[in-house]
């Protein structure tokens, strides 16, 4: 049985941790941690202290109204993907842990196909 980090929690949330395969828990946000349990399996979670988040990424739809998930990408251990019922009010609830800096909207499918046309159009005049 994991041992929570935290001694003040804000908030807790039904959640998806999209780590390996879907997996369904509770989402803790406190005051050292943002942690995930999964309901079937105790030894099963997920514990990222504040101190080794570097930014959260959200992917937002239709014009700010929808976050479907959201990624959080640490120091050392790369990123994990989480959705939540109401990701809104969790990220609402990392925001005075995190920073409003570190808060950021992770590109579009759109964003990514521009990034790597114009790469490409780069490449190709620069060789010239």
């Amino acid at each position: 049985m994991a041992q929570s980090m935290n001694t003040k929690v804000d908030l807790t949330i039904k959640a998806t941790s999209y780590h390996s395969l879907a997996t369904y828990g509770d989402m803790m946000i406190g005051d050292k941690a943002v942690e995930f349990y999964n309901e079937k399996n105790v030894e099963d979670y997920v514990q990222i202290p504040w101190e080794e988040v570097d930014h959260v990424a959200a992917s937002v739809m239709f014009g700010g109204k929808v976050i479907p998930r959201f990624a959080v990408f640490t120091k050392k251990n790369g990123s994990f993907s989480f959705s939540t019922r109401d990701n809104k009010k969790t990220l609402r609830a990392m925001r005075p842990y995190v920073g409003e800096q570190n808060l950021v909207r992770s590109p579009t499918f759109f964003d990514i196909l521009k990034r790597g046309v114009v790469a490409l159009f780069r490449k190709v005049f620069r060789r010239e």
